[in-house]
């Protein structure tokens, strides 16, 4: 029987990598995908363990990781859509004085790697879980408390990672039918070296995160027995706590309630048929 595969992105530091170690003890063999190789002192065995270099912000990247990927054992059963950045432009500090010297196209790094990139990956998923001796799959999306209290400081993080969750509670249930699970863990603050210098000095330790919560929070999702899909987990010092989405208020649930759920129905019909077209147009399947 083949071994149990993982596909991680961001995996040669921080929550990927400490992941990575913690699939490995677990007897998966793992694939690493980073823009950086991970460092030498990580001693991964090389036997069980799959490097490839790879910008999650481009589709080409990404669609080259996988197929290798899925290549090496003719599986993949788990993703860990993890690659991150913090915020690569600032509006109102990037203001230009002039009329004549408008202000510059912003960097939108952030996105493409922390919303655009997830996307990617799940469609990638998608297409190599069909593949699978038994169809199906799961995958992991690592989005953030910033995803879920707004983070001024950071506001393409914040906004990219509120984005993350939406795609997770949208998604999971077109995944389901597919024998994909999609799930998110919101961490508050884990040591991963994302943070600038001098951040992390200011959190005592009560105030942060163990690696410990936030791979406990993976085996919870990753677990067959729980049957995760669509949560959203956040990780905050040593607990996990499930969260539900937020429910409408007053007058607005009764107009809620209908649009949401009780035509959800309608809404899966009309958009299944536009989207046939749009497969059709972009050569996927119907």
């Amino acid at each position: 029987m083949s071994p149990s595969v993982a596909l991680i992105t961001g995996a040669s530091s921080g929550i990927g990598l400490a992941l990575t170690q913690h699939l490995l003890h677990e007897n998966w063999h793992v694939v690493l995908a980073d823009i950086n190789p991970p460092p030498p002192s990580s001693s991964l065995p090389s036997d069980r363990t799959l490097f490839i270099p790879c910008d999650v912000s481009c589709w080409d990247a990404q669609a080259s990781l996988f197929s290798t990927a899925f290549a090496w054992h003719q599986r993949l059963d788990f993703a860990a859509l993890n690659a991150g950045i913090d915020d690569r432009d600032d509006i109102f500090h990037s203001l230009s004085r002039s009329i004549e010297s408008p202000s510059s196209k912003p960097n939108m790094k952030t996105f493409e790697i922390n919303l655009l990139g997830v996307y990617y990956g799940i469609k990638l998923f998608a297409h190599y879980a069909s593949l699978n001796p038994v169809p199906g799959g799961k995958i992991v999306i690592t989005a953030s408390a910033a995803g879920l209290y707004a983070l001024p400081a950071i506001p393409q993080y914040s906004a990219a990672k509120h984005g993350l969750v939406g795609l997770t509670r949208a998604l999971a249930p077109q995944a389901a039918a597919h024998n994909v699970t999609i799930n998110a863990i919101c961490p508050a603050m884990v040591q991963t070296g994302l943070a600038p210098p001098g951040l992390m000095e200011g959190f005592p330790e009560e105030h942060t995160t163990p690696m410990a919560t936030v791979l406990r929070a993976f085996d919870e999702l990753m677990d067959e027995g729980r049957g995760w899909n669509g949560q959203v987990v956040e990780a905050a010092q040593g607990e996990l706590w499930y969260g539900e989405q937020a429910e409408p208020l007053g007058s607005a649930r009764e107009s809620m309630e209908f649009m949401v759920r009780e035509k959800a129905e309608l809404w899966g019909e009309v958009y299944r048929e536009r989207n046939v077209g749009f497969a059709k147009e972009f050569g996927g399947r119907e």
